[in-house]
């Protein structure tokens, strides 16, 4: 049981390394969802998913490499 565990363990973490990230996405996925339904505001859920996933993206590279540099 504990290998089946394990196995599932891994395989979760090939997709979601960074709980924070992960969840994320995710707001940023559902508030560019809810303001695409607006009208005319496609360009602007455009936008948010762009500006969102980057300023996500910079923000884990940044923490992560903190935390490279604090086991150096």
């Amino acid at each position: 049981m504990n290998a089946l565990k394990a196995t599932f363990a891994e395989l979760l973490g090939l997709f979601v390394d960074d709980g924070m990230f992960a969840l994320g996405i995710v707001f940023v996925v559902a508030l560019a969802a809810v303001v695409s339904a607006l009208p005319q505001a496609s360009m602007l859920a455009g936008a948010i998913l762009l500006f969102g996933c980057l300023a996500l993206l910079c923000a884990s590279v940044i923490r992560a490499a903190a935390t490279f540099e604090t086991r150096r």
